[in-house]
Order: structure tokens, then C-alpha cells, then sequence
């Protein structure tokens, strides 16, 4: 299989990097408007070569679209404006209404096949890549009555041979649920950075006093403003959403706090640590 990856970042190159282990891919193309990218790609093993994105859609098996939320909704149109019958185009985007909404009607709608693999790290670009970043992971697979089914199961399938235990959700209930569970998170821990950086002047003392727990709760600030600036637009309503909620639990915490009651505050704590067991 001739697998062309179109942005060579985090996710892009560590779908190259269990794609090639698991023996699944002949030849990885690389497309991607960063020279610097393209060179480090190479230079790392992750692309065996470097095209043009006219190119790299015409030779491949499977066309991977690995770019920020807003430069996807213009670049998958355009992919499939050149596909063929034989040809699989997957994106690995963090929002998804509006990307299917995009090509709802497009007249190679049946090629695409739309997976969130919900794995990753607070770092981007080539080198951030990870093997095996994908393994007991979920995916999930949205709106899979729109495509081809023998695309959906062939991409099911590349993706459980790299370790990863498929979900199916529509576009809407995707984008609902991963305001809960990632874009929420990534909100918090930008907050969380800005709130300490404006109290905390003198920077050493924060390195000082670090713990594991604030380092695992401020991760996520890493993160990349051009791949969540477009991810928060795209799905804004729901992010305001559960953000509402979120202010409501603290300002409710900070009430009881301020009250100094403080068996309430031991029930919250309580009814908090009913997350595990989900997160087991």
C-alpha cells in the first residue's frame, strides 16, 4: 500500500512511524508546505519521499489529511476533486461537523472515510512523532453510512493492525463528546498556565516547586495556538458549553471554600473521585 501523508507533524508522522512497522505501508509520501518539515521528516525516516500535493494524491493507496482544522476544510474538497474509485482519503482532525459538512455533497463523498485517532501529546512537528503512539488507543469512525463500506472496513482494519479499538459516532455526537473529554482539557490547562505565569513573576520558583502533579495538570498548555485556535472555532458551541459548566463547578467550589464548609468541600472531592471509575 502507497500511503501519502499530507502534514508531517505529531499525528501524521507517527501514523508513518506504526503504518511502516506494522508492515502495512510499501512507500510513504510526504506533502507538506514547510521545507523545514519536509527535511526533518526525511532526515527521521518517517517519509521515504517528498512531494507535491498533486503528486502525492495521484500515486497513493490511501491519502492521509494530517493539517490544522481550518486548512483541512479547503484541502479536502480539493482532494477529492482528484481521487479515484480505487483510492481511501481519511482525515485525523479533532472536530468533525463542519468538515463533513463541507463535502456533504461532494460527488467523491463515498472516498472518505472520517477517523479521529484520539491519541497525542502536548508537542507537534515531525519530531514529535511516536511509535506505537497509537496502541490501546480508540478511534473513532464518524458518519461511516456516507462512505464506501469497503473503505470503512479496510480502514478499520489498517487502524486495528496498529493497535487501536474502533468506535463508531456521528460528526455532531463526536464533537460533543470530545468538548468533554479533550477540548475542555486543553481550555483548563491554558488557564491554568495563564493564571500562575500572572501570579508567579519570577520564574524560577515555579521550576522550584513544581510537582508531578501540577507538571501533569499544565501539560497540555505545550500545546500548539495553531492547531487549537482552529479546533476551538470549529467547535465553539460546544466548547462554550461545557466551559459553562466548568466555571459553574469552580465558582461553586470557591463559594463553599470561602464559606469554609469544609465537609461540602470533602463530598465534592468525593463525587470527583467517582472518575475512576471510568479512568481506571
Amino acid at each position: 500500500m502507497i500511503v501519502t501523508i499530507i502534514g508531517i507533524g505529531l499525528i501524521g508522522g507517527s501514523l508513518a512511524l506504526s503504518l511502516r512497522e506494522a508492515g502495512l505501508a510499501t512507500q510513504i509520501i510526504g506533502v507538506d508546505q514547510s521545507f523545514e518539515n519536509q527535511t526533518k521528516a526525511l532526515s527521521l525516516g518517517l517519509i521515504d519521499e517528498v512531494a507535491d500535493l498533486a503528486s502525492g494524491i495521484s500515486r497513493a493507496d490511501l491519502i492521509v489529511l494530517a493539517v490544522p482544522m481550518d486548512a483541512m476544510l479547503t484541502l479536502l474538497p480539493k482532494v477529492l476533486d482528484s481521487v479515484a474509485d480505487h483510492q481511501i482519503v481519511i482525515d485525523v482532525g479533532s472536530t468533525k461537523q463542519k468538515l463533513l459538512g463541507c463535502v456533504e455533497q461532494h460527488p467523491r463523498r463515498a472516498r472518505f472515510v472520517a477517523v479521529h485517532p484520539m491519541a497525542g501529546t502536548e508537542y507537534s512537528g515531525p519530531e514529535a512523532a511516536v511509535q506505537g503512539l497509537f496502541q490501546g488507543k480508540t478511534l473513532v469512525i464518524c458518519d461511516a453510512e456516507h462512505s464506501d463500506p469497503a473503505a470503512v472496513t479496510r480502514v478499520g482494519g489498517i487502524f486495528e493492525q496498529i493497535g487501536m479499538r474502533l468506535v463508531y459516532m456521528g460528526g455532531a455526537a463526536h464533537d460533543l463528546h470530545t468538548a468533554y473529554i479533550s477540548h475542555i482539557s486543553h481550555i483548563t490547562s491554558f488557564a491554568l498556565a495563564l493564571t500562575v505565569l500572572n501570579k508567579e513573576k519570577e520564574e524560577q520558583q515555579i521550576f522550584d516547586l513544581a510537582s508531578g502533579g501540577f507538571e501533569s495538570t499544565v501539560r497540555l498548555a505545550k500545546s500548539s495556538p495553531d492547531m487549537w485556535v482552529p479546533i476551538f472555532r470549529q467547535n465553539r458551541l460546544n466548547v462554550l458549553d461545557v466551559l459553562s459548566e466548568h466555571l459553574r463547578q469552580l465558582q461553586h467550589m470557591k463559594d463553599v471554600l470561602e464559606q469554609e464548609d469544609y465537609p461540602a468541600f470533602h463530598q465534592l472531592i468525593e463525587q470527583a473521585n467517582l472518575i475512576r471509575k471510568i479512568l481506571k
